[in-house]
């Protein structure tokens, strides 16, 4: 395809699958259960933390997790305690378990107590043009409490090559603002212009299809270089392809 032809199709795949009703099989759904804001966030921000796997299973056990939490998240993770840890136990995703747990909440209630919340961290941190160096910075503060070593491979760093697909896609649901109501947009100290791909194994391997990425490994280089394309077709909003990318490969099989 041409590019001006490529844009054409990428546009109407982005637009096809940025619908409310993308949220029914989606982790983003779990977030749109709650109407405060860090409610949204704390949601948001766990389930992204596992989102990785079988889908069913994400959002079985992000389900499970906001249950365990009262489904008051912001409540539970201002006024948790040791004592408390005990309602985590048995949780396990894949290599996430209720130790790692126990740390995300205790790190959540230091970020909102000391920092004013998960935005200002991440907004302090971004420079003009990408949000991968807020990544760096929020990591950094996210782990400053005494934590088991384990625990910090469940955070990625994009200043160590990760394409840290995870967070790009919270980013996207916090940031990202249109009226199509399945992105949040709630954090304004931001810009969609900044967001990055979430690049995973299946948007991925349909930007290789489509030529829009060459490098073979799903890493912070070949983040840049999905960026730097799908900001030629969009630079306000290059990440509203997320949508397309993951559609073709996740649900059409393309």
């Amino acid at each position: 395809m041409k590019q001006s032809e490529l844009k054409e199709f990428l546009d109407f795949k982005a637009n096809q699958y940025n619908h409310p009703s993308f949220i029914e099989t989606d982790p983003i759904q779990i977030p749109h259960q709650f109407s405060i804001k860090q409610d949204i966030e704390i949601a948001g921000f766990l389930t992204a933390t596992i989102a990785w796997g079988n889908r069913k299973s994400i959002l079985k056990n992000a389900n499970s997790l906001m249950e365990r939490m009262g489904k008051t998240p912001f409540d539970f993770v201002m006024n948790y305690t040791d004592e408390k840890a005990k309602v985590f136990d048995g949780f396990v995703h894949r290599t996430f378990n209720q130790t790692d747990l126990s740390y995300f909440i205790k790190a959540l209630q230091h970020i909102y107590k000391n920092y004013s919340g998960l935005e200002a961290v991440f907004s302090k941190g971004a420079s003009p043009l990408s949000l991968q160096p807020a990544i760096h910075n929020f990591k950094t503060i996210f782990f400053e409490l005494p934590h088991e070593k384990r625990t910090q491979k469940h955070v990625s760093d994009p200043l160590k090559n990760s394409a840290a697909k995870r967070i790009n896609m919270f980013l996207r649901w916090m940031v990202r603002t249109d009226n199509k109501g399945v992105d949040f947009g709630i954090w304004e100290s931001m810009s969609p212009a900044q967001l990055s791909c979430p690049l995973d194994v299946h948007s991925g391997n349909i930007a290789r299809k489509l030529k829009i990425l060459k490098r073979k490994q799903n890493d912070a280089k070949a983040l840049v270089e999905l960026d730097t394309k799908l900001r030629k077709f969009d630079k306000i909003d290059p990440v509203k392809y997320d949508f397309a990318l993951f559609g073709l490969g996740a649900l059409e099989n393309y």
